[in-house]
């Protein structure tokens, strides 16, 4: 890339294709999912190399309970991989974490995980990853409006701006560029807030399949782009 390329701050990503990835190779679901985690580590060296700031991943929705039993659990497991054992990798790089969700109806030991991660890497300032984990947009939106009635704000009150203060870690920015893989074209509750202008690319690449290159050839499309804000 150019030196005058410009460097999306907010890339979210929707992380699809793990289970099709695992049948095209013949091989159980949830190897998939590990692929699929395997590929998040260099998509995510990628992005902090290139000088994005945030990055979010959709790592389990609110609608994820509906699957088996047995593939929930592998999802939980590798969250709390993530935020253990993992760990010592992102803060070696200065990246802090943070989880967006709800907190209820996780198991404490998954809690637990979450809430020492987020401490453990407040202070780092080299980028953020930012976990949508048990997440919805709508649920997000709602539970913010609920806020500012709890916090006793009048109707004229309630603004973009109050809401926004009330988001599920409300100093991650909007979103530039929003990626989903595996040729699916929709947002699946993803981030509605927060992707009001946000710029989307649809790549027909599995997740576990995505790479370095990969997050190369998504900045030099967004560079394609121009983003007039309505304007």
């Amino acid at each position: 890339m150019n030196g005058t390329s410009t460097v999306p701050t907010h890339i979210g990503f929707i992380l699809d294709g793990n289970r099709r990835w695992a049948r095209k190779h013949s091989i159980p679901e949830f190897d998939g999912h590990l692929a699929g985690y395997a590929a998040l580590k260099e998509v995510l060296d990628g992005c902090f190399e290139h000088g994005v700031r945030y990055v979010t991943i959709y790592a389990f929705s609110a609608e994820n309970w509906k699957r088996s039993k047995t593939e929930v659990s592998g999802l939980m497991r590798l969250a709390v991989q993530l935020a253990t054992k993992d760990l010592k990798m992102l803060v070696t790089k200065s990246v802090r974490v943070r989880f967006l969700g709800r907190r209820e109806g996780l198991a404490g030991k998954v809690i637990a995980a979450i809430e020492k991660a987020e401490e453990a890497t407040q202070h780092l300032t080299g980028g953020t990853l930012a976990v949508c984990f048990n997440y919805g947009g709508q649920q997000e939106a709602a539970d913010a409006a609920r806020q500012c009635v709890l916090d006793g704000l009048t109707a004229d009150e309630i603004t973009d701006e109050a809401i926004a203060q009330r988001l599920y870690a409300p100093d991650v920015p909007p979103v530039d560029l929003v990626v989903r893989t595996s040729g699916e074209q929709r947002l699946s509750n993803f981030m509605l807030w927060r992707i009001a202008y946000s710029e989307f690319i649809f790549l027909e690449k599995l997740w576990p399949d995505m790479t370095k290159t990969d997050v190369t050839a998504i900045i030099e499309e967004y560079n394609r782009r121009s983003r007039r804000f309505g304007g």
